[in-house]
């Protein structure tokens, strides 16, 4: 299948290919809408260590077409997600988001950790975790 989904406008889709694709644990979500695929996140086994949980899991990234937000499709691809870590055992998720995405993430159960940071060229993220219950 071809990807077409763009994490950013200034990136190619070759830019939003990441080191942590491909590594033993990492694996990708989609949601379609009839039969076009709409929304991608993808997770990879990554420990923070601003956190203490033993296996961590980092929601690498995440998009969703903007003509297609508001239907519950990155909400859905999260919680899969989510039902797959749980799976393994393993109780932490976190990612880094942008601030401009803070209360999205923040409705999905998400707390933000610490302070505000500057991705250059993208802004100003932090970092969010959710704590995963079996």
């Amino acid at each position: 299948m071809k990807l077409d989904i763009k994490f950013y406008d200034h990136q190619t889709i070759e830019d939003c290919k990441y080191d942590t694709d491909n590594k033993e644990g990492a694996f990708h979500v989609g949601g379609f809408y009839q039969g076009k695929l709409i929304t991608v996140a993808s997770f990879c086994l990554e420990n923070n260590p601003f956190f203490s949980e033993g296996k961590q899991y980092r929601l690498r990234a995440m998009v969703s077409l903007e003509e297609y937000r508001n239907l519950g499709a990155g909400r859905s691809v999260v919680q899969y997600g989510e039902s797959l870590i749980k799976e393994k055992n393993i109780r932490l998720l976190w990612c880094k988001g942008r601030t401009a995405v803070q209360e999205y993430f923040s409705k999905l159960g998400f707390k933000p950790y610490d302070a505000v940071f500057g991705y250059s060229p993208i802004g100003p993220y932090i970092i969010m975790y959710k704590e995963l219950v079996k």
